[in-house]
């Protein structure tokens, strides 16, 4: 008889400095192959560190590829890398810029060493990053797998740098993409959105999930949901499902931050709890449901769960789950609550406007951008 696939192994990466300690440590110990894939990354000590660790990868005969987002990483010199190319690495922009390249982006974060063991999460190789979260640099998560969900990560990134200088055609979005948005094994589901009709797997797997989750908690950097997201989760408050969204309450991207204002009338009115993050600015992408739990890159906004590549980890590991519950109690104690009627008293005509330009931004202009680009490629 066959042995019994095993699920994957998994340990929490809370903060930015055990993140980047644990991959630098794995990059170091590497044999054979490293594969990098970065939305964002600066110049900065840390991802010099990460260099030279490559670099140093790569003189003793291990196979290195990176693969940076052009936009996301517009700011670094691309010569920043020119030295782990001289060292026989593969060094990779994802879609380049151009006026007409802008609207496929690939907001992934991935490292995957010899096929062994593999990081996801929100974390960008940024000085931002490094800290706890609370004292210091951004709040995020990260995950350390091992097991065959490793192949499968793998897997993806090799499709997705393939595909780094493909030009992202409106009609992309009509077909598969040649690689499927769900791969499935005992306990474990690799789901990524890829900007296609037909591949969307993290938006399908969550709204299949909210049919029946128990309760819902949610940390979101980002949240501006699709409308099928939104009513799921009022459906489920409104029928007695403790549903909670941990939002941020420090934002990067103040103008996310506005836009989503738009929507908590709407969702405290139905019983959702939300709170706000306070210490430091909140980045993390956390889903815990059911018998479930999700993190990865993906945000619950418009741009992630239609237009960006992106993708999320499901494990069903009632350890893991258990931690992930543990941490959204430990996030929930440094976050303020969001009370209906206080809401809507502070509320000032030039903060609803404001809020408001925002959701237009962010809800309609982006998309409609988003779209005109690619009609441009047709």
């Amino acid at each position: 008889m066959p042995p019994t696939p095993s699920p994957p192994s998994a340990a929490w990466l809370p903060t930015g400095d055990a993140a980047f300690g644990s991959m630098l440590e794995a990059v170091s110990a590497a044999r054979r192959r490293l594969r990098l894939e970065m939305y964002i990354c600066d110049d900065s000590a840390l991802s010099r560190r990460f260099r030279t660790a490559l670099i140093e990868a790569r003189e003793r005969g291990v196979e290195v590829s990176l693969l940076l987002d052009a936009f996301g990483s517009f700011e670094l010199d691309p010569a920043f890398w020119a030295p782990l190319a001289r060292a026989g690495g593969i060094v990779r922009w994802f879609n380049p810029i151009s006026l007409s390249r802008l609207a496929a982006r690939n907001h992934r974060k991935l490292l995957v060493c010899d096929d062994e063991v593999a990081f996801v999460g929100g974390y960008n190789l940024t000085r931002d990053y490094e800290g706890d979260g609370v004292t210091r640099g951004f709040h995020d998560f990260g995950l350390r797998l091992t097991g065959p969900i490793v192949a499968a990560l793998a897997s993806s990134y090799d499709f997705i740098a393939e595909r780094a200088d493909a030009p992202h055609r409106l009609l992309d979005r009509l077909r598969a993409p040649g690689f499927p948005s769900v791969l499935a094994g005992t306990g474990w589901k690799l789901l990524l959105n890829l900007p296609s009709l037909q591949r969307r797997g993290i938006n399908q797997t969550l709204l299949a999930d909210l049919k029946a989750p128990g309760s819902v908690d949610i940390i979101s950097a980002y949240f501006l949901p699709n409308r099928k997201v939104r009513r799921a989760l009022v459906h489920l408050a409104r029928s007695g499902v403790r549903v909670r969204l941990l939002l941020t309450g420090r934002s990067d991207v103040p103008v996310a931050r506005y836009a989503g204002h738009v929507l908590y009338d709407y969702f405290l009115r139905a019983g959702v709890e939300i709170y706000e993050y306070q210490p430091q600015v909140l980045h993390a992408k956390l889903v815990v449901l059911g018998n479930a739990v999700y993190a990865g890159s993906c945000n619950l906004d418009l741009r992630s769960l239609h237009f960006n590549y992106e993708l999320m980890v499901r494990l069903e590991d009632p350890a893991i789950r258990a931690e992930a519950a543990r941490l959204f109690e430990r996030d929930l104690t440094r976050s303020t609550r969001i009370e209906l009627a206080r809401w809507r008293r502070d509320r000032t005509v030039w903060m609803s406007l404001r809020e408001q330009f925002a959701y237009f931004v962010v809800a309609r202009l982006d998309p409609w951008v988003v779209r005109w680009q690619r009609r441009l490629l047709r």
